[in-house]
Formats: structure tokens, C-alpha cells, sequence
């Protein structure tokens, strides 16, 4: 597993606890887009205006769902446990489905609903992870699992 050093989370430059860029910046990214726009209804100042008070809480929301769902932990969990899900094959590795685990959790930390999810990376993964040997009908149930794990511990911990 990952001692308690792991959960600090060190923003990589001044070393602080509680770093999350990618969910900080998924998040803000995301409020800035939905901000601008409702935004926008008030004209180019309010659209400006929407998209700073949007970037700000998005990446406030971002940064919690992020700090519930530490990387570190949930790669170490996956490396355990692979080998014993219902769509393990024999002779692939950790290394095969590790990038699965990952678009799971980091998508559910990103706010990414299942479907949604699953629709991006239907359309991309093969053509990212085509040396990794696994093909999207293939890795889609361990992107599946990580999402759904990744989602019950962020349901658990924040209530929604």
C-alpha cells in the first residue's frame, strides 16, 4: 500500500500538502466553460466575469473530489486485486490494465458521469493505448471498475 507521506499530496513546486493540480484544473476548466457561458447572457464582461467565478469554484470542486480519490493508493489497490476480476485474462499483466484503472478513477475525479466516460474513451483508446495489447472491448470493464470504485468512495466520503 502507500505509507502516510502519500496522502500529503505535495504540490510538485513549493511542496505543500493538499496539491491536486488535475483535479484543481479538470475542475476549473470546466467552471470556466460553464461560467463563461451562463456568463455570457449579461454580454462579453459578464462572459468574462462568469468564466473567473466558474474557473474558482470548479477547481475548488475539482480539488475535493480529488483529495478523496488519491493515485497512489488506488494504483497500489488495482495491482493487488486484478488478477482476481471477473475480466482478467491470463497472461496479461498489470501493465496491460493499469492505464484502464487509471482513465477510471482519474475520470470519476475529473466529475466525468459513467456514460460520458465511456463514450470519450470508446473513441480514444485504442488509438492511445494501441501498443498496451489491450483492446477497448477489453479494458472498457476495468475502466468500468475504477469508476465505479472511485465513485462509491467519493459518494461515501462527500455525501453526493
Amino acid at each position: 500500500m502507500s505509507d502516510s507521506n502519500d496522502k500529503l499530496n505535495r504540490d510538485p513546486i513549493t511542496g505543500a500538502p493538499g496539491s491536486h493540480p488535475v483535479g484543481t484544473g479538470v475542475g476549473a476548466a470546466g467552471g470556466a466553460v460553464t461560467g463563461a457561458a451562463a456568463g455570457s447572457l449579461a454580454g462579453p464582461l459578464g462572459a468574462i466575469a462568469g468564466a473567473v467565478v466558474g474557473a474558482v469554484v470548479g477547481g475548488l470542486a475539482g480539488k475535493s473530489a480529488a483529495e478523496v480519490i488519491n493515485p497512489t493508493d488506488e494504483e497500489a489497490y488495482w495491482h493487488a486485486v486484478y488478477e482476481q476480476e471477473p475480466y482478467f485474462v491470463a497472461g496479461h499483466t498489470f501493465a496491460h490494465y493499469g492505464p484502464a484503472y487509471r482513465a477510471g478513477w482519474e475520470a470519476r475525479v475529473a466529475g466525468t458521469d459513467w456514460d460520458t466516460a465511456r463514450a470519450e474513451w470508446a473513441r480514444k483508446w485504442d488509438r492511445e493505448h494501441a501498443q498496451g495489447g489491450l483492446k477497448w472491448e477489453k479494458a472498457q470493464p476495468a475502466v468500468k471498475a475504477a469508476w465505479d470504485r472511485a465513485n462509491r468512495r467519493y459518494v461515501q466520503e462527500t455525501g453526493y
